[in-house]
């Protein structure tokens, strides 16, 4: 049976995701999500949809689920971890857009309709819609992140956002045999460094800060980063803090077990952090010696506040863990050495580092990854340097997916 799929955003881009599935009887949508820039952006509108299939609760792929969901009254089938996690990302999404001017996309009425339309979906599980058989598998991105394998006579894979190798937080991917593979491409012709170095350099650089009498600052995403560096940080003995939305993630995650790695090292790194709950706590923890906190493009969230205080200290450190889009104070401050404070240019006379401590693939990865899928045809998406695995992929029909034109697959 032929299917017609077409991008609503996210295939030559990193962001806003939207894939739509028709079979001339029903059209999904996979992910629908938003852009967090200066505006922010986002994807095509789509055609009256049936159901929708969220992969996880980042909001490049949630973002703008509730904008469909109120519409269409469409069921949303998720893991319950990226159902809960979505719900607090699009209430603050809402409340950043009212704070900062911007249309509202929806209203939090469409974030409460889409919560109750919510279908949980297990790892594993399979689901039956039409003539279409949906299981989920674990992405190895975040907690709860999935990749859909759509089954009619042969099978589909979409694996929205993935990690092969194993992290503290969760385990790698695996490769599922299939016919056809959508496979993100974000780090086209970039390979990670071995995480094990990673973790051996970051740790060597807060103790060289600390020794020397600074506070290190590590500016993180609130959900997976935040975790995953908490993990990592929480045998070292330092006074540590953690402010931010990332703190009631963390709790979200531990509600949930079933989708960490191992939940007693998780457990054990929230009872380490001294959690920073009003002003004056942040006042304690401007003066202590690791700071790990929620703005992890430093565009909001507690980080500025911190900045405002620590910024004149050369013997500081703030310490980059995350992806640093374009316009974005984070990637001013790895380019210039200054962000945007209240309004003005001002220079950050703290040392600042950058470590890649990616939950994406690297180009490899990708690569051993689609190999051992066996595909006939691999779709490269979510990426600006897909052209980059032609070569590596050269035994397989690759198709290169244009935003808002439609093409075809045997499913």
């Amino acid at each position: 049976m032929i299917m017609k799929f077409r991008f609503l955003g996210g295939a030559d881009t990193v962001g806003r995701m939207g894939m739509t599935i028709a079979d001339g009887e029903k059209t999904m949508l996979v992910e629908y999500g938003m852009s967090p820039t200066k505006p922010p952006e986002y994807p095509i509108v789509p055609p009256r949809i049936d159901h929708l299939f969220l992969t996880h609760c980042h909001l490049d792929h949630c973002g703008m689920v509730p904008a469909i969901c109120g519409r269409d009254n469409c069921e949303v089938f998720t893991t319950p971890l990226s159902a809960e996690v979505s719900e607090i990302m699009l209430y603050d999404s809402l409340k950043i857009a009212i704070s900062e001017g911007y249309n509202e996309p929806y209203t939090s009425d469409d974030v409460e309709k889409t919560m109750e339309l919510v279908v949980p979906f297990m790892f594993k599980d399979t689901i039956e819609l039409g003539k279409t058989d949906i299981t989920l598998h674990p992405a190895g991105h975040i907690p709860g992140a999935a990749m859909f394998e759509f089954k009619q006579d042969f099978s589909t894979l979409y694996t929205g956002d993935l990690h092969t190798a194993n992290q503290k937080l969760v385990l790698g991917a695996r490769p599922v045999k299939c016919k056809n593979l959508i496979i993100e491409g974000t780090y086209g012709g970039r390979n990670h460094p071995p995480r094990d170095e990673t973790i051996e350099a970051f740790i060597a650089k807060i103790e060289e800060v600390i020794d020397r009498g600074g506070t290190v600052i590590v500016p993180c995403f609130a959900v997976g980063r935040m975790q995953e560096i908490m993990i990592i940080l929480k045998d070292l003995g330092y006074e540590m803090w953690v402010d931010g939305m990332g703190r009631s993630v963390t709790n979200l995650f531990l509600n949930y077990p079933e989708y960490l790695r191992d939940p007693r090292s998780l457990r054990a790194a929230r009872k380490t952090f001294r959690e920073v709950k009003n002003e004056n706590m942040r006042k304690h923890a401007s003066k202590g010696q690791i700071i790990v906190t929620t703005g992890g493009m430093l565009d909001g969230g507690p980080v500025l506040g911190y900045l405002r205080t620590l910024k004149n200290n050369p013997k500081n450190a703030i310490l980059m863990v995350g992806y640093q889009a374009e316009d974005t104070n984070g990637r001013l401050l790895l380019e210039t050495g200054s962000i945007v404070l209240d309004g003005e240019m001002v220079k950050i006379e703290c040392e600042v580092q950058k470590y890649d401590f990616s939950a994406h693939a690297g180009h490899n990865d990708i690569v051993d990854f689609a190999k051992k899928c066996s595909p006939d045809n691999i779709v490269l998406m979510h990426s600006e340097t897909r052209e980059l695995f032609l070569d590596d992929l050269r035994d397989y029909n690759v198709i290169l997916p244009e935003l808002g034109k439609e093409f075809e697959l045997d499913v």
